[in-house]
């Protein structure tokens, strides 16, 4: 696949595990890294996906309690995860948006945690390789996460609250 870009600040390369999006410019803590946009979906479209092509179900991305946001065609394909990310999804209003939840240098690549869009009503799991020291082997649903990583992440506004409704929220 050739490299594909957004607006010089990001671009799609080869990175640890395949494809991924890599920074072209310095993004500090707290930026707004892009949209991840494409089509709103059901559930029922995703479990579809898993018959036809199981890259196109493991690509969605959780929208709300019952869709799932397919980012086929656009960058958020891309995303990848990592037990220690340096990015997150944050939803604003009807928008999905990657937000920089560390300070990110021009050609790191821009990873989140998949779990953060995990509900603990959600059965996916993947192996892990992302290769941090605090790799947690097996990427699962937010509420098996431990609860201090919990607690960062939602001081960090990264969990959607639709996701953290479907578990018991530790208060620390």
């Amino acid at each position: 696949m050739e490299e594909t870009s957004l607006h010089n600040t990001l671009t799609v390369r080869p990175v640890r595990n395949g494809q991924g999006i890599v920074a072209l410019k310095t993004f500090r803590q707290n930026a707004v890294i892009c949209e991840i946009k494409g089509k709103i979906v059901s559930a029922e479209a995703v479990w579809r996906y898993w018959e036809i092509d199981p890259r196109l179900a493991e690509n969605c991305f959780r929208y709300d309690a019952d869709h799932y946001l397919d980012p086929d065609g656009e960058i958020g394909q891309y995303a990848n995860h990592s037990c220690n990310p340096n990015a997150g999804i944050v939803k604003k209003g009807r928008r999905l948006l990657l937000k920089a939840i560390s300070s990110i240098a021009p050609g790191e690549e821009v990873t989140h945690d998949y779990a953060t869009l995990l509900g603990a009503d959600d059965v996916w799991k993947m192996r892990c390789n992302c290769g941090a020291a605090n790799c947690r082997r097996l990427v699962r649903n937010v509420s098996v996460l431990p609860v201090a990583v919990v607690g960062k992440y939602r001081q960090l506004g990264i969990i959607p609250e639709f996701i953290c409704a479907t578990f018991k929220t530790p208060t620390k």
